[in-house]
C-alpha cells in the first residue's frame, strides 16, 4: 500500500479487536494496513481499484496461504464518508453478490509490533500472497 500514488503513510496493525495491545489471545481483530492518503491525489474509489489488484475479493477468512478469521478482507474507517464510498463502489461491481469484503466503522485500532512494520522491506524474501510484480507495480511512479 505504501507505494501507491497518493498514499502518505502506512502502518501494520489490527482492526476491530476487543483489546488495546498485541499480547494475549486472539481477540477478533483483522490484520490490516492503516493507510493515510491525500484525497487531492487519490480518491477512495481509486484506492479500491488498487486494493482489488492485491486481494482475492471472493475468499472468506483467507488471503493466499494465510487462513483464519484474522485474515478476513475488510475496509475499516473512522470516516463514515469513506464507508459510504466503499459500499457504493462494491455495490456497483458486476460481481457484487460474490464479493466477501466487510465494510465497517473502525472501532479499535492497535499498531502491530515493530517486527511487523515494513516487513517486506526488512525481509524481502518473506512470504507474501501478492506477486512481486504487483506488489511493487507503483513503486517508481
Amino acid at each position: 500500500m505504501k507505494t501507491l500514488p497518493g498514499v502518505v503513510s502506512t502502518e501494520a496493525g489490527r482492526a476491530n479487536g476487543s483489546t488495546y495491545n498485541t499480547s494475549g489471545e486472539y481477540d477478533g481483530y483483522a490484520e490490516c494496513v492503516c493507510t493515510q492518503f491525500d484525497p487531492t491525489a487519490v480518491s477512495v474509489e481509486q484506492l479500491m481499484d488498487y486494493f482489488f489488484e492485491i486481494i482475492d475479493p471472493y475468499s472468506v477468512n483467507k488471503q493466499g496461504e494465510d487462513v483464519g478469521e484474522k485474515y478476513r478482507t475488510g475496509i475499516y474507517s473512522k470516516n463514515p464518508k469513506h464507508l459510504v464510498l466503499v459500499t457504493c463502489y462494491l455495490q456497483a461491481r458486476e460481481d457484487a453478490d460474490k464479493v466477501a469484503i466487510e465494510v465497517l466503522p473502525l472501532s479499535n485500532y492497535v499498531k502491530s509490533d515493530d517486527e511487523h512494520q515494513d516487513r517486506l522491506t526488512l525481509h524481502p524474501n518473506d512470504y507474501c500472497h501478492i506477486p512481486k510484480n504487483i506488489l511493487y507495480k507503483y513503486k517508481d511512479e
